[in-house]
């Protein structure tokens, strides 16, 4: 079991796919979410990894959340909440989480505080049919009716449904679907509604009613990570570069050494050819002997 994360919802937007066809997405975003505090076993008796997020003023914090940040080394946090994780999934103080720890097509769990309606009747917050509209009904349209029975058992059961105040709970909606995500800009995309208020903070974690990703990064998809990868790569590309660099100024110089002795013969060829044509020169210039000359 790994972390989840903290997100900001930004509002509701639409995405294209390669047939044309638009997909309704909420947009999350992720403020610096850190890790702030662990919980161990020895310590707490459990094992947790406490997620801040969001900038907050250090004179908005109470002296024992600015003692907490300051022992974490990470700026004040405006939300903070906890996610259970196993031993082995355990993150250290500081480290900043990404939005490349969920991938396209993964499954989560979003919970939120859904948005607050206030006083609700019956038909409006259990979705109730109401009475009728003629027949003797006056002023009690809306209304939910009896609650209950006579004498026997003579009282209104706990947890009836009743008029009263709607929203402002905590809502976890499952199996959404990650439809994209943008590591650069800290933003996840996921499909369908989510519940909350645009800029409302929400909790998101794999889905527990699928199965876990093979695929999943794990303990967690870290920054410095990222960033470690990305410097070794570019090293990498650096030194294929250099090596590349090198093997061609070899083959450049082995290239010229090649034209040089091919000169170098070129050269000694033509002297021999004037040796050649010199000496056969001398030979007919020289006087004829006749016969009987001594």
């Amino acid at each position: 079991m790994r972390t989840g994360l903290i997100a900001k919802k930004m509002g509701m937007m639409r995405v294209y796919t390669e047939a044309g066809d638009h997909i309704p997405v909420t947009v999350l975003q992720l403020d610096k979410c850190q890790v702030v505090g662990q919980r161990t076993v020895e310590t707490n008796g459990y094992t947790a990894v406490q997620l801040g997020s969001g900038a907050k003023k250090a004179k908005r914090t109470t002296k024992a959340e600015r003692g907490q940040f300051a022992k974490a080394n990470v700026e004040p946090k405006s939300k903070v909440a906890e996610f259970r994780v196993s031993e082995d999934n355990m993150l250290g103080v500081g480290e900043e989480l990404i939005a490349d720890h969920y991938f396209e097509g993964q499954f989560v769990d979003v919970t939120g505080t859904s948005i607050g309606k206030g006083f609700a009747g019956a038909m409006k917050r259990h979705n109730f049919g109401g009475l009728r509209a003629t027949h003797g009904v006056s002023i009690s349209h809306r209304s939910h009716g009896s609650t209950g029975q006579c004498q026997d058992p003579g009282k209104v059961f706990k947890g009836k449904k009743m008029a009263g105040h709607m929203g402002a709970t905590r809502v976890t909606t499952q199996n959404l679907q990650v439809v994209r995500t943008d590591s650069d800009r800290g933003l996840i995309l996921v499909k369908g509604a989510v519940p909350g208020s645009k800029g409302g903070w929400v909790f998101v974690k794999d889905a527990v009613k699928k199965p876990f990703p093979e695929n999943a990064i794990l303990p967690a998809a870290l920054k410095s990570a990222k960033e470690e990868a990305a410097k070794q790569a570019e090293e990498a590309a650096a030194q294929a570069a250099a090596e590349e660099e090198a093997a061609a100024k070899a083959a450049r110089e082995e290239e010229l050494a090649q034209q040089r002795q091919a000169l170098e013969e070129q050269s000694a060829g033509a002297e021999d050819a004037d040796a050649g044509v010199k000496s056969a020169d001398e030979v007919g210039d020289a006087p004829e002997k006749k016969e009987g000359d001594e």
